[in-house]
């Protein structure tokens, strides 16, 4: 792409004002070192302010960034413009949320499902510390990937499940479940895998994987999903088998 200018083109929409989403079209200054979010950010700066757009540390760590970039759900920050060598930036807003305005869209409905998987230590010894709950990098590894979501909502935006049951509870809220469930101290695994042995649960992922393929962290979603579902049948068995059992 030579170094002369690009053109985005940008979902507008107002829900009070426009009847239905539209593109807009801005041909800014091109550089090789631009991602998405400097175009983005470089049209809200010097040529059309009333573009509405998420974003906070540009370091591909808070997740407010991502979009429907191409296609394909992606982090702003983190995509080049150089990546898209016809030298036209098409950029939705995250596929299958409401939209607020423009490219901001509705995330009540996600922060409820990550609320519902309890996602933090849950202690049944509550109160005063006693002593240190001590981890070795062992214990730490064991969820380590999990520990890397940032929580961008790119692989609610690809999975074609969510699209078509958005009751669903999804990828990420599931990948935080196991996070927690695999913390040696944690004591909140048998609530959790209760909560998710269901068909809103994680029963209603189909194993496509596009969640995987989508996620900027390497969190595999997909594949922890399918360790809930074999978590979920063995504490739903052992508690057939041996009623007053405790299942993690």
């Amino acid at each position: 792409m030579p170094d002369t200018d690009v053109l985005f083109r940008v979902k507008r929409y107002r829900p009070g004002s426009d009847s239905r989403p539209r593109y807009q079209e801005y041909r800014i200054p091109y550089r090789n070192d631009m991602v998405v979010l400097d175009g983005l950010n470089y049209i809200k700066d010097h040529v059309d302010p009333t573009l509405a757009f998420r974003w906070s540390c540009r370091m591909g760590i808070c997740g407010s960034c991502g979009a429907d970039v191409n296609g394909h759900p992606k982090l702003t920050c983190g995509t080049y413009v150089r990546e898209f060598r016809r030298g036209v930036v098409t950029v939705d807003p995250l596929a299958n949320f409401p939209i607020i305005k423009d490219l901001v869209v509705d995330i009540d409905d996600f922060l409820n499902k990550l609320a519902s998987v309890t996602p933090y230590i849950v202690r049944k010894d509550e109160g005063d510390l006693k002593q240190e709950y001590i981890q070795y990098p062992e214990d730490v590894e064991a969820y380590r990937q999990q520990s890397l979501c940032i929580n961008c909502m790119l692989c609610y935006a690809a999975c074609p499940v969510f699209a078509a049951s958005p009751g669903f509870v999804g990828p990420a809220a599931s990948a935080l479940a196991l996070r927690y469930i695999r913390d040696t101290r944690d004591e909140g695994a048998d609530e959790r895998l209760a909560r998710l042995n269901t068909k809103s649960g994680v029963w209603e992922c189909t194993f496509v994987g596009e969640c995987s393929v989508a996620c900027p962290k390497g969190v595999d979603p997909a594949a922890a999903i399918q360790t809930l579902k074999f978590l979920a049948t063995t504490r739903h068995m052992r508690r057939l088998l041996m009623p007053k059992s405790v299942s993690r």
